[in-house]
């Protein structure tokens, strides 16, 4: 893992041709890169880019209202959804507390109220990623894992959430210790990550070395990540990779970062224990339910 150009590209098109022989050979191709990386880029999708692009125009749009407007919504610690402002959250508990500000996107959102059309882009939005990218993604990945396509399928489904985020321009880096987004695993299953064409400043992941290695936007394409969750059920033969997002450099200080994230959780009460397919060596971890390993993960971060 010395460069950024091993990361794979799984074209998801074959799959949804529902062809047996071509559902397999993305289901390995998925797996080999989860097993490596724990990151690959999936072309080959469902969604529109114009869609994409409008929910990227509504979500600049609403960054840049008035603090005191967005604060109206604050995130709720019972339904994670809401405004997060910046720097109200610490993925890392060892850094400064991040440099961004987030629009959290679930089943119960407080809406900002006259903000008709942001609600209307963002929720299709929300729902398309769910339906037309994360759910055929996890039956490619139950078949990657030997198991009924509709495993995964069957075990989410309360808990998807869509996650808006801006790292404003911060054109005077100061500490080390400062980041726009702390070295963090994600805490569910899977996370769709769409960035922007030439996005900056600057998602990095750490190699099975130790090294910090960027992560740049490949245009059309969605970054994918696998979990804890999923590195747990899989006995950690698949890689949970930690990640973050760096203060920019050179050209690019001064310039906001903006990202789009869906994160695809297991629902509160399935249990998260290793997979019988993925028994190959004594289960590393004990049985826990989703809901109990979020508590403890957000009690860090907040």
């Amino acid at each position: 893992m010395n460069h950024l150009t091993a990361i794979p590209i799984v074209d998801f098109a074959p799959f949804l041709t529902q062809d047996p022989a071509a559902k397999q050979l993305v289901a390995q191709q998925i797996k080999q890169a989860c097993q490596t990386y724990g990151f690959f880029y999936l072309t080959g999708y469902r969604l529109a880019a114009a869609q994409i692009e409008q929910t990227f125009a509504e979500a600049k749009s609403f960054f840049a209202l008035p603090a005191a407007v967005k604060q109206q919504v604050l995130r709720s610690p019972q339904t994670n959804c809401g405004y997060v402002p910046l720097a109200a959250e610490r993925l890392n508990p060892d850094r400064a507390w991040d440099l961004k500000e987030a629009f959290n996107v679930g089943m119960q959102t407080d809406w900002p109220s006259n903000l008709e059309q942001f609600r209307q882009v963002v929720e299709q939005f929300y729902q398309d990623c769910i339906t037309k990218a994360a759910l055929p993604l996890l039956e490619a990945i139950a078949l990657a894992l030997h198991l009924p396509e509709s495993f995964l399928v069957e075990r989410h489904g309360q808990n998807f959430f869509l996650r808006l985020l801006h790292y404003p321009a911060w054109p005077h880096p100061g500490s080390t210790n400062q980041l726009r987004a702390g070295e963090h695993t994600d805490y569910g299953t899977i996370t769709l990550l769409f960035q922007e064409h030439g996005a900056t400043g600057g998602l990095e992941i750490r190699s099975f070395q130790g090294d910090w290695l960027p992560v740049p936007a490949l245009d059309g394409a969605i970054l994918v990540n696998i979990g804890d969750a999923l590195q747990r059920w899989t006995n950690d033969d698949w890689h949970s990779t930690p990640h973050r997002v760096v203060l920019p450099q050179g050209a690019a200080i001064g310039r906001s970062r903006y990202s789009m994230a869906l994160f695809c959780d297991p629902n509160p009460e399935v249990e998260i224990a290793c997979l019988d397919t993925c028994r190959n060596q004594p289960p590393r971890y004990p049985p826990v339910t989703f809901q109990d390993y979020l508590q403890s993960r957000f009690a860090a971060t907040y």
